[in-house]
């Protein structure tokens, strides 16, 4: 924990532990108040700045039309405007690839190429609802009973909203190991080919356990990648894989292939291999979910937390109750009336006092932190939804 307390919960959802901690915040297991668990991710306040929780805003709404896959945990739901911002998604059982390797060693070749078509495939469609995750790595990547699933999208709004931020601890040999030359040149407005370059770095690490780049420092590390001159590291990696993730890795963004490119390379190298794209799949299931193990199975509220589920239900209950606005009886029927037209109050008697006018409620927290962010820097609507 870090020394930090844990929070008793996040937006409408009841905190029961930390599941890990990184250099954009804390990730903690949470449940609904119907007890469905999820995980919810808690932003760092060095990373909220006004332009970054608006950005996030627009990808978190975006996110939230993501179908046509089950490779991307299921965003939920977000406050970009909280005093800490904060997303949930659904809870993935599984274990990240970067500890299925560290236990297990190096996967085999066709696992690899396995690995890749079915993310390939995941961010395809993340690509199709014009967004990109900017921070694919091994860490952000689940292995279960399903498969791969990847986590933690949503989060590239924030990155590169601190440059000072990259200098913490821990934080960016994670990320600059993974990062593509043109995010380690400063550029904040990647394109689709970043999340390709992220892709291949996982399979070169699920393939050989390292990275295309390392070092001592954050600082070292990134000048190798921004440095045209110097090649990924790819030792141990089969050579049957050489071409895909070469490819993958070029230093140019257009030099990259196509998320569907690198799709049917795979299922060829599948082939080639004697096996099916189908069969490698559940191999990969087989190989790479331990099933004893605790992270493996859908976490349940326990007797203690569902008492304090009741207890968070009726708090719920309470607040939702204060900020819901007095009710005002209609001036007039609106069925069929004109929605440009200004509606004229209806005339008092004289002999009749008008009602006392309404007190408004308190607004939530974070719509308070919104309007007061976009007041302060003149921020139009519209700025949301710019494009990038």
């Amino acid at each position: 924990m870090n020394g930090r307390t844990l929070p008793p919960r996040v937006g409408p959802y009841l905190v029961e532990r930390q599941l890990g901690a990184g250099g954009m915040g804390e990730v903690y297991l949470a449940y609904s108040v119907a007890g469905e668990p999820v995980a919810v991710k808690v932003i760092r306040p060095d990373r909220t700045d006004p332009h970054t929780r608006a950005r996030f805003e627009r990808e978190a709404t975006i996110a939230r039309t993501i179908s046509g896959t089950g490779r991307v945990a299921r965003f939920i739901d977000a406050d970009p405007f909280a005093e800490q911002p904060w997303l949930a998604v659904d809870y993935v059982p599984g274990r990240p690839l970067s500890d299925v390797v560290k236990d297990q060693g190096p996967l085999a070749m066709p696992l690899v190429a396995s690995l890749g078509a079915l993310l390939a495939e995941g961010l395809a469609a993340v690509h199709a609802a014009g967004l990109v995750h900017r921070d694919l790595k091994a860490q952000n990547v689940i292995l279960g009973d399903f498969g791969p699933v990847i986590i933690d999208f949503g989060l590239g709004a924030f990155l590169g909203a601190s440059k000072g931020s990259l200098t913490q601890s821990g934080m960016v040999i994670g990320t600059v190991r993974c990062m593509p030359p043109e995010q380690a040149l400063g550029e904040v407005d990647t394109t689709q080919a970043a999340d390709v370059y992220g892709l291949g770095t996982v399979l070169l690490y699920a393939a050989t356990g390292h990275y295309p780049y390392d070092g001592a420092r954050w600082e070292a590390v990134a000048a190798q990648v921004a440095n045209p001159e110097t090649g990924p590291e790819l030792s141990g990696l089969p050579e049957e894989l050489i071409p895909v993730v070469t490819s993958m890795l070029a230093h140019k963004a257009d030099d990259r292939p196509s998320l569907e490119e690198v799709t049917r390379q795979c299922v060829d190298l599948m082939r080639l291999q004697g096996t099916s794209p189908a069969r490698a799949r559940r191999a990969l299931i087989q190989e790479t979910t331990a099933k004893d193990h605790p992270t493996m199975v859908l976490p349940q509220p326990d007797a203690p937390t569902l008492d304090r589920l009741d207890s968070f239900e009726k708090l719920l209950r309470e607040e939702s109750a204060e900020e819901r606005p007095s009710a005002v009886p209609p001036t007039s029927d609106r069925h069929g009336s004109d929605a440009g037209q200004e509606e004229l109050p209806l005339k008092q008697p004289s002999s009749i006092s008008p009602p006392p006018a309404a007190k408004p409620s308190r607004p939530p927290a974070s719509r308070r932190v919104a309007e007061e962010l976009r007041e302060r820097y003149a921020m139009r609507p519209t700025l949301a939804w710019s494009k990038r």
